[in-house]
C-alpha cells in the first residue's frame, strides 16, 4: 500500500514536500551507511511516540521503493508503567497489517526502586530496555534493530558528552552493540524533530506519552535542547552546521593519541598505523 494512501485527506503542497523530504532523508541515510541490506529483518522499536511512528512509516515507504527485499517487524516493550494503554499499539499495527510483537517486562518498578529521588532515570531505564530489545532481536532472528533518534537527539547527545563526560561522542547512524551480535541503526538521523512532529500531526498517530521521562524536570537533556533551540532562533541553520561538523573530523587537529600518532604525524586505526593509501580503496 503506497504511503500516500495512508492519509485520510489530500495533502497540501507544503505537506507533500515535507513527506518527500523525510522520505529522501531516510533513504539518504540508508544508502550512505548501508543501514538496510538485502534480506535484512529489521526490528523497528516502537515506543508509541512521534519519532518511532514516523520511523515505521518511513521504513515501510522505503520498503516499497527499495531495489531489494527486506522484512519489518515492529516491537514494543511494555515496561508496565501505570496507566499504559496496552491496547493502543496492537490495534494500530493490526490496522496497518504490520507484523509485531509486544514484549512485557516490568522494568518500571526496577527503575523507580533503584534510582534515588531527584536523580534522572534515563540511564538505568535505557540499559534495561536495551537488554530486553537485544534479547528479543535474537529471538526474532532480526539482523538490524532500528531506533527512532533524529538529528536533534544526536546533537543533544553530542553536547551532553562534551559538557558532562569530557568526550567527543554522539549517536552514530549505525553501530555494532557491545555484545558483538546486534547491529543498531538510526534511519531518522538526518531528519529534524520539527518535521517529524509536523508529520505526526498529519498522520494523527495515537501518541503514548512516557511518564518516566516526562516527569523529570531536572534532566540536562532538556537544558541542552533549550540551548540548541535558542541558538537556532538566533542563528538559523546553526544546528545543521554543527551536524555537518560531525562529518568533518580532523584527528590531527585534536588531542587523541589513540587515533593520531603525533610523533610520526600519521593517523592511526584501532591503535595501528594506516599504511594503505586510502585512495587505493576507491
Amino acid at each position: 500500500m503506497p504511503l500516500s494512501s495512508l492519509f485520510s485527506h489530500k495533502l497540501h503542497e507544503a505537506d507533500d514536500k515535507l513527506v518527500k523530504r523525510l522520505q529522501k532523508q531516510v533513504a539518504t541515510a540508508i544508502k550512505e551507511y548501508q543501514l538496510i541490506e538485502p534480506n535484512d529483518k529489521v526490528m523497528v522499536c516502537l515506543s508509541g511516540g512521534k519519532d518511532s511512528y514516523t520511523m515505521l512509516d518511513m521504513l515501510r515507504s522505503f520498503q516499497q521503493r527499495a531495489p531489494f527485499s527486506f522484512d519489518i517487524v515492529a516491537v514494543n516493550l511494555d515496561q508496565k508503567q501505570p496507566g499504559f494503554p496496552k491496547e493502543v499499539l496492537p490495534s494500530y499495527l493490526n490496522e496497518l497489517g504490520v507484523e509485531y510483537r509486544i514484549v512485557e517486562r516490568d522494568t518500571y518498578s526496577i527503575v523507580v526502586e533503584k534510582v534515588p529521588e531527584g536523580k534522572t532515570m534515563c540511564s538505568l531505564c535505557s540499559r534495561l530496555r536495551r537488554g530486553v530489545l537485544y534479547t528479543t532481536a535474537k529471538e526474532l532472528g532480526a539482523t538490524k534493530i532500528a531506533l527512532g533518534h533524529h538529528k536533534e537527539d544526536i546533537l543533544e547527545t553530542f553536547f551532553l558528552n562534551l559538557f558532562f563526560a569530557g568526550k567527543l561522542e554522539a549517536m552514530p547512524a549505525k553501530f555494532k552493540a557491545d555484545n558483538g551480535e546486534n547491529v543498531v541503526i538510526r534511519p531518522l538521523a538526518y531528519c529534524h524533530e520539527k518535521d517529524i512532529a509536523h508529520y505526526a500531526g498529519l498522520r494523527s498517530f495515537p501518541i503514548i506519552p512516557c511518564n518516566l521521562c516526562g516527569s523529570q524536570p531536572n534532566m540536562q537533556r532538556k537544558v541542552i535542547k533549550q540551548m540548541l533551540a535558542k541558538w537556532e532562533e538566533e542563528y538559523p541553520h546553526r544546528t545543521d552546521v554543527i551536524f555537518t561538523a560531525l562529518h568533518n573530523v580532523h584527528p590531527s587537529h585534536l588531542f587523541d593519541r589513540s587515533i593520531f600518532d603525533f610523533e610520526q604525524l600519521v593517523p592511526l586505526l584501532n591503535g595501528e598505523e594506516i599504511v594503505q593509501d586510502l585512495d587505493d580503496a576507491f
